[in-house]
């Protein structure tokens, strides 16, 4: 598995990330196999959050850890916080704290190795958020921090308070969600693809040493579904299948690889509980995808190049 960097740290960790965000519906034996099976393939960075399963699914990943040969020192663990579904964001001092506490006690740990703010919050006041991450450290509960969908400005405006390094910026990104590169590729002009949707976020995280996180790597829209064997996306899905066949994995390793051809130095975050789809999409961080088969995927999602 390759590993990258986090950050501008000598901390590594593998290109794919296993989310655990679906694990609420396994239970803990299945849950273990899941855990066992990315771990063998060479994942060894574990994505959650609080809002996952109402924290089922921490639950569930804490107590199937237990039952698997993978030792907690050889993991890395994020958490996230500060959503409350259809209530608000909130990045209040108490609200972070009993996030991380919450978080700790799912997963079975007495510390995370990030913990990620999880949405933007208007009303957020950065010099109470850099009091909170300072007491977690200090504390042992929290090594490391990041962010997750957060626009430059709003990373600065954070960034420029604390006194820890966000690694992290986590962000929905794949073949059919394509925004962060459409409209650099569209600049100078003035269509729908030229316009600026999120203040050059990947060139912002690239000059600042931030490791973007990508998301929902194989889905379209907002949760709509999953692009792969969709009838929807024939061509998209032809050039995925010959791109298979050339390399000899499956359709989901080209996604994941074409992501992780980006040189921004991307993670990819994958949420199967599938063992045999986790096997699949962990082969395509070995898949070095060329200059060109990279932008014929992308013209075969529906995209064009002016």
């Amino acid at each position: 598995m390759k590993q990258l960097y986090l950050g501008e740290t000598s901390w590594q960790a593998s290109a794919i990330a296993f989310g655990n965000w679906r694990m609420d519906a396994l239970t803990p034996e299945q849950a273990a196999k899941s855990i066992d099976t990315a771990y063998d393939c060479g994942i060894n960075f574990i994505d959650g959050a609080d809002m996952y399963g109402d924290g089922k699914s921490e639950q569930v990943f804490g107590q199937a850890l237990k039952q698997t040969s993978v030792k907690r020192e050889d993991l890395f663990l994020q958490s996230k916080g500060a959503i409350l579904p259809g209530k608000r964001y909130d990045f209040s001092k108490q609200h972070i704290l009993d996030s991380v506490d919450g978080a700790l006690q799912r997963l079975g740990t007495d510390y995370l190795d990030s913990f990620l703010l999880h949405r933007p919050d208007p009303l957020m006041e950065p010099e109470e958020v850099a009091e909170t991450f300072d007491e977690l450290q200090q504390n042992g509960k929290v090594r490391h921090f990041g962010v997750s969908n957060f626009n430059p400005q709003q990373f600065l405006l954070l960034q420029e308070s604390i006194n820890q390094k966000l690694l992290f910026n986590q962000v929905q990104f794949s073949l059919m969600h394509t925004v962060m590169i459409d409209h650099g590729i569209h600049s100078n002009m003035a269509d729908d693809r030229s316009i600026n949707r999120d203040g050059e976020i990947i060139e912002f995280c690239r000059r600042m040493g931030v490791t973007i996180q990508a998301w929902s790597p194989f889905q379209y829209g907002f949760f709509e579904g999953v692009f792969i064997d969709s009838p929807k996306f024939p061509e998209l899905n032809d050039k995925l299948q010959e791109l298979a066949d050339k390399y000899d994995v499956s359709k989901n390793a080209i996604a994941a690889a074409w992501i992780l051809r980006h040189p921004a130095n991307m993670q990819v975050i994958i949420g199967t509980m599938n063992p045999k789809h986790i096997i699949d999409s962990a082969k395509g961080a070995d898949v070095e995808l060329s200059r060109q088969e990279w932008y014929d995927l992308y013209m075969a999602a529906g995209n064009d190049l002016p």
